[in-house]
């Protein structure tokens, strides 16, 4: 896709939003599955529910501007994605696995909360406010996300990480 104008810059983003939506769509089962916190679990299958419904919006708002729905490849989400497999695939104590995934988590909430924050202005910008909107909807939820994960894990993951070598 040619970058010619904000408009352009604008659906390039979202693309490449879109795209990681759906990579976390995959991602999410495997990190609730390899949760040994049952609170962590449901957090990341709750979690799992909102993306759905974040990809869902993005395809609204693809239809609101007139443009085909369609997907950029996210190079960032996937090398996100992939650091969160290498932690699980490097089998550590189940309690340090946890701490792991919370830190894999909150990086992917908060590239996330950086490019719903980003499109939510240039929504604005070039008058999408409907747009903004719907976006807006999800970096909130990205952001109660974010802080759910620094909660589980300063209320006892960590502590739990910290000592697991120690027994």
């Amino acid at each position: 896709m040619s970058i010619g104008t904000m408009e352009d810059l604008f659906v390039d983003q979202l693309r490449d939003m879109y795209h990681a939506e759906k990579q976390l769509v995959k991602a999410l089962p495997k990190m609730a599955k390899n949760s040994n916190s049952a609170q962590l679990r449901d957090a990341f299958q709750e979690h799992l529910q909102q993306t759905e419904e974040h990809v869902t919006r993005i395809e609204q708002v693809f239809e609101r501007i007139n443009t085909r729905a369609k997907t950029k490849k996210c190079e960032a989400m996937e090398g996100l994605v992939e650091e969160g497999q290498e932690l699980i695939d490097a089998d550590p104590p189940a309690e340090v696995l946890d701490a792991g995934l919370i830190c894999a988590a909150q990086k992917v909430e908060h590239y996330e909360i950086a490019g719903y924050g980003t499109l939510i202005t240039w929504a604005h910008q070039l008058g999408h406010h409907d747009c903004a909107e719907i976006l807006k909807t999800t970096l909130e939820e990205e952001k109660a996300t974010d802080e759910k994960l620094t909660n589980l894990a300063e209320s006892n993951i960590n502590q739990q990480a910290a000592t697991s070598g120690n027994r």
